[in-house]
Order: structure tokens, then sequence, then C-alpha cells
């Protein structure tokens, strides 16, 4: 069978599309922003170059004729293959994009020391990171990976790693002969770098596994600098104004650096770790499951670079409560 070439104007489609789901030139010009005598003329156009009428114009009202009930599924199939490619093409120049949420400590003194790592090995891929102590509700803040801090009870999954502390200080501090720091009642002498605490708990909650640990419970120290993030706590623990507690591995590095010391011996699990979250509507994203991925082959690394450090032994009284306290 051999059809004829018709000549078409393709400029003529989107007023018929328009009057066709619409049933109504009126309604179609003011989609398309032209008057209604002109929607009508481009119609005319349309069916002449058809010989055929597509509409019967009826009292105040069209109908599609069986011609025009034909046209219209054509163009709608020829507009739902449009939208196919355009979203295709969309995709394939659409930025490559990794959203992530986690607590200011972890992203300053964890994770950003880190990413660099995760950037090299994936430069096409753009990361943005939330730093807040919100609990993000992932599908409306539109973030694919969440990292969070809760206590291991209510952890979902397996912990990125697990928190102990111990209180850390600059190298000089210990240099001090007039405020030695060889015993931990020897902390009466210095000054605390704490973090303003919800609810009104208090400044040293963070510290209370690790005097429970050493028998010093109620331990006071001289006087206080208060922050609101932790970060800023830990900076100044560097700069060698007092003793921080230092959270466990997120302090690692500074640690291995000699820019922050323990100046005592044994550690305190807290019962509170990190824990990885992939979005729902993340979990067809191959780079954000390439994140997740990376973070905890990181974890594991932190791990493994924690148990090869050297620790000097605990007495055997911290050593017993240390065993109470795991």
């Amino acid at each position: 069978m051999r059809t004829e070439n018709v000549k078409l104007r393709w400029d003529l489609f989107p007023a018929f599309e328009a009057a066709a789901r619409t049933l109504s030139f009126t309604r179609a010009a003011d989609e398309l922003f032209l008057t209604q005598s002109a929607v009508s003329r481009q119609i005319q156009q349309l069916e002449a170059s058809l010989g055929t009428p597509l509409f019967e114009r009826l009292h105040r009202s069209l109908a599609l004729t069986e011609a025009g009930r034909v046209m219209q599924r054509a163009v709608d199939d020829s507009m739902e293959r449009l939208r196919d490619a355009a979203a295709l093409l969309h995709a394939r120049t659409a930025p490559r994009q990794v959203a992530i949420t986690c607590t200011p400590g972890f992203a300053s003194l964890w994770l950003i020391p880190r990413l660099s790592r995760f950037t090299a090995a994936h430069p096409q891929v753009d990361v943005r990171m939330s730093a807040t102590l919100e609990i993000l509700d992932l599908s409306r803040a539109g973030v694919d990976v969440a990292v969070r801090f809760v206590p291991s009870s209510m952890g979902e999954g397996p912990a990125l790693f697990e928190e102990e502390v111990q209180p850390l200080c600059a190298p000089g501090l210990l240099q001090d002969a007039r405020r030695p720091l060889k015993k931990p009642t020897d902390l009466s002498l210095h000054t605390l770098l704490a973090v303003d605490m919800p609810q009104g708990e208090a400044l040293t909650v963070d510290w209370e596994p690790w005097f429970q640990v050493m028998g010093v419970q109620g331990l006071k120290m001289a006087n206080t600098l208060r922050f609101t993030q932790y970060a800023d706590a830990v900076a100044a623990a560097v700069a060698g104004q007092g003793v921080v507690i230092g959270r466990l591995p997120l302090l690692a590095e500074l640690l291995r650096s000699g820019q922050l010391v323990a100046p005592f011996r044994g550690k305190a699990a807290t019962r509170r770790g990190y824990y990885v979250a992939l979005a729902p509507h993340a979990q067809g994203n191959s780079d954000a499951r390439d994140f997740v991925h990376w973070l905890y082959e990181e974890g594991e690394q932190a791990r493994v670079q924690a148990r090869a450090q050297v620790r000097p032994p605990a007495s055997a009284s911290q050593r017993k409560r240390l065993q109470r306290a795991a």
C-alpha cells in the first residue's frame, strides 16, 4: 500500500493538540497566548492540508471527527516520544550529585578531612553537605545519605563506628609543672572546654562515662570555656586553652599528628555510635550507593588504624572498671 506524501506545517500542531485536548478554541487560545480567531484559522489551515475536517463545530461546543481522533492519537504518541527523549537527554546532562546530612562535629572533624579521597575517585559527582544537629526528613529535604549519631540501641544496620571518650589536650599543657596532668584528679587545676548542652544538662555529661571508669565522679575543674559547637572546643584544646573530652575516633587524626595527646590511660565507651541511612528515593542513585560504600570503607580503615595505635597499659583497677563499662 502506497501512501501519498502530505506536506504538513508543524507549527499548526500546537493549536490542534490544545484544541483537541480541551475541545475549545477559546481555552486553546488562552493556553497558547493567541486569539481565538488565530487558533480557529490554524485549525482550518491544517484541515485544508489534510483534506478532511478534524472537528465538528457544534452549537457552543466542539467534537472530534473520526479523522480528528486518529490525528489526536498520533499527536499524543509523538508528544510522549518527545518527552521520553527530552528526559533521556536531561538525565545525560544533569549534574551528578550526592546530598548528605550529618552533625557539624562529624563533618568538620572526620568527614571533611577524608572527603578528597571520595571526590578524587568520583570527580564527576558533586557532594552537597548539610551539617546540622537537626534530624532531617530525607525525602522532604532532598537528602540522599544521612549519618546519624544516636545511642547504639537505636541504631539501624551496622555501625559506621561506635564512640569512646577520653580527655585530650595540647602537648604543651603537659609541660606546666605548676599544673600537672599526671592523675585524673589533676584536672581540677585545669580549664574545662565544654559544649553547651540542651535542656540544662551538666556541661560534663559527655565526661561521665570516663569519670565512672576512672572512679572520679563529681570532679570539678578550675574554670570553664563554653562553646556552641564541639569543633570549636576541639580547636581551643589544640590551641592549649584547656582540656576537652575527646570523642574517638572523630579525633584520631589529631592524636596521630600529635596536635592532641591523651594525658591519662583508659578510654570509656559511651554506647553511642554513627549509623548510615540511605534515603528511599536514593536507592536507585548509584553515586549515593557508592558514597555509602566509601563511608564504610573509611570507617573500617579508621578502626584498623585505631587498633594499630600503641596504647599505654591501664592499671589493674582501671582495667576492671573498663571491663565493667564495656
